[in-house]
């Protein structure tokens, strides 16, 4: 074999796309040599919106260095659905089947923080019957978990631990089936309305409630047993997506980001709302500062859930589900009919030989909705991926004057260039994982 290279001809050209070279013939150390002698290599690559791994429609601009990277930035809107636009065109009540759409894996932390701020316009928080309470925390606990299960399980299946993710969606399966039981729906159930539920519990609920949390206490430890001591996973995950507690602060980043620097702020705790100064839970912390601590901390969350669940039960005594106000109640009294779930035909019947009035006043309130008093308020609940708040302006109206969410996905997503650069490509996948953004939520 001839030891003599052909003399290397390259060849450059300009393109839209930056400078292109046509390299002929010579070696690849001097080719190597050409291309590193040309002042601008970096590459800006787009990762998404349509990815395996950014967590819906998320586009990230990473500028990288060879497998560094050395500017992340996120674009989003891919996913805007003008939520917050359409409910100034819809009653009070209606706006709680707007909301849980939002951010769809936690459809009743949307729901119960809306409700709350409409209720506080109202001013009717005190009147919102206990047993409603206890409902709305048992079910935004059960959703906790399942929400969890998801960051969790897709977060697993993308560093290619794909066990993990067949547990996750195994475990969640279980919630939703309870969910569906309990609303009708799997998911987006407007099930929780300014005043109270649209229904009670169904019979038997409370057993398949507690038939479910003793399955998870068995099923639990089978993901620290999968993940959480083996040295794959942790080299994987520890030391990537970085971010300490002045970074959190500086972004303003709530929930597991936060509390894996080791500050244990948590809404329920730090400003309760529904009663959860009754319950005794703990509120988890590492402090890691790293993706692999917001595994651990997901996963003692929803431990603690389950014991914020088995009180809830324990805490369920008979009564209304609604405010006593009928200017306020909507009427709904459902049932499984031949055609799905709907008004129960006797309730219809009960309200149609009841009185002309009573027959007028559900007309009115189903139609055109109750007034609420002109003012805002601005309610924050602990979602499972942070502070969710929301801001409630009404002018008198049946409808809303104007609703902002402030979406802890949307907030924490800010994370993402802070986590990422001077990493590797690789570790963005693992870090906004680690995040657990939805974009339903961060585009609204």
């Amino acid at each position: 074999m001839s030891t003599h290279h052909a003399p290397q001809q390259a060849e450059e050209r300009e393109t839209t796309e930056g400078r292109v070279f046509t390299v002929t013939g010579g070696d690849w150390d001097e080719l190597a040599e050409t291309v590193g002698k040309a002042d601008d290599e970096r590459i800006v690559v787009n990762m998404g919106p349509q990815h395996p791994s950014t967590h819906g429609v998320l586009r990230l601009i990473l500028e990288i260095d060879g497998e560094t990277v050395t500017e992340a930035r996120c674009g989003i809107g891919y996913l805007h659905t003008g939520i917050e636009k359409n409910m100034e065109f819809r009653t009070w009540t209606q706006g709680s089947t707007f909301v849980t759409r939002m951010d769809y894996l936690t459809p009743f932390f949307n729901e119960t923080a809306y409700c709350l701020a409409v209720e506080k316009l109202l001013g009717i928080t005190d009147a919102v019957p206990d047993r409603a309470s206890v409902i709305r925390v048992m079910l935004m606990e059960l959703n906790r978990i399942s929400s969890h299960l998801v960051a969790i399980a897709t977060g697993g299946m993308e560093l290619g631990a794909t066990t993990i993710m067949i547990y996750g969606f195994r475990d969640r399966e279980l919630i939703l089936d309870l969910f569906e039981l309990i609303t009708g729906l799997r998911m987006n159930h407007a099930y929780i309305r300014p005043g109270g539920l649209a229904q009670d519990l169904p019979p038997g609920a409370v057993d398949q409630v507690r038939e479910v949390v003793k399955k998870f206490r068995k099923n639990l430890p089978e993901y620290d047993k999968l993940a959480t001591g083996n040295p794959i996973f942790k080299a994987r995950m520890q030391d990537v997506g970085y971010l300490d507690l002045a970074g959190c602060m500086a972004l303003g980043a709530t929930g597991p980001i936060l509390r894996s620097t080791g500050l244990p702020h948590d809404l329920r705790k730090s400003q309760p709302y529904c009663g959860y100064e009754n319950y005794e839970f703990e509120v988890p912390t590492v402090d890691t500062c790293d993706s692999y601590g917001r595994f651990l901390l997901r996963l003692e969350e929803m431990r603690q859930s389950l014991d914020i669940v088995e009180q809830c039960l324990d805490r369920l005594q008979p009564g209304p589900v609604m405010v006593a106000d009928k200017k306020i109640a909507w009427p709904a009294q459902l049932a499984l009919g031949p055609d799905g779930l709907g008004n129960s035909l006797d309730h219809i019947k009960k309200i149609m030989g009841t009185s002309m009035e009573a027959l007028i006043h559900h007309f009115k309130l189903v139609t055109e909705g109750f007034r609420v008093p002109a003012g805002q308020a601005y309610v924050a609940v602990e979602s499972s991926k942070g502070e969710l708040g929301v801001h409630v302006v009404s002018d008198g109206g049946t409808r809303p004057f104007r609703v902002h969410f402030r979406d802890p996905s949307f907030t924490n997503l800010q994370t993402m260039a802070a986590m990422c650069e001077g990493g590797q490509v690789a570790d963005v996948i693992v870090a906004v994982a680690s995040i657990d953004p939805v974009m339903g939520g961060v585009d609204r």
